[in-house]
């Protein structure tokens, strides 16, 4: 299978923004790899017995970016960064949805056995981290930036500096200084008295 070049993504998705639904339907079978292997890394950090696959992450990327009409990117790393954010909306709208049918709003009976297989630390641990990067956004949005773009998009520091018109080493500092934030944020950078 011979590489695909940026150039040519960069090319369709322009079309694309122009209104070509032809572009889309060439570019999907372009980019789906690139987004499965995003979205299966970070299905490899969920718990064994979830109820998320990458199938339905994908699908429901592919359906948002339809939903949202003409959507203009820039170029390959541009649209990565939108689906990047659009898997940080799905799967923290995923967890909030657990979180509540956990405490009662679905109103499902079900065995103590189906209960333990889902981890509830994790459920909370991704809004948590998502209340966090919303609070970091607003404190310094570039750095909440780059946290979406490797976290949730699973993009390079290249892709991600290439994303933000920024240097490799201001990736590699936004990024360090970011996860010393989270970790305050999300308690674990306390100190002990």
């Amino acid at each position: 299978m011979e590489a695909i070049s940026p150039h040519e993504i960069t090319g369709l998705l322009l079309a694309w923004g122009k209104g070509d639904q032809s572009a889309l339907e060439r570019l999907v079978p372009l980019v789906d790899a690139e987004l499965r292997r995003v979205a299966r890394s970070y299905l490899d950090k969920e718990p064994s017995g979830h109820d998320l696959q990458t199938t339905a992450i994908i699908n429901e990327v592919y359906l948002r970016l339809i939903d949202a009409g003409k959507v203009t990117c820039r170029d390959r790393c541009h649209f990565f960064t939108i689906c990047a954010q659009m898997m940080r909306r799905i799967l923290v709208d995923h967890a909030r949805t657990r979180r509540r049918v956990k405490r009662g709003g679905g109103a499902m009976h079900v065995s103590l056995d189906e209960v333990c297989v889902v981890s509830p630390e994790r459920i909370t641990d991704l809004i948590a981290i998502d209340e966090a990067l919303t609070s970091l956004s607003r404190a310094d949005p570039r750095k909440g930036q780059v946290v979406e773009m490797r976290f949730f998009g699973g993009l390079s520091v290249e892709e991600t500096a290439e994303a933000l018109n920024i240097s490799n080493d201001s990736v590699m500092r936004d990024w360090r200084l970011a996860k010393l934030w989270l970790l305050r944020e999300l308690g674990g950078g306390k100190r002990a008295s």
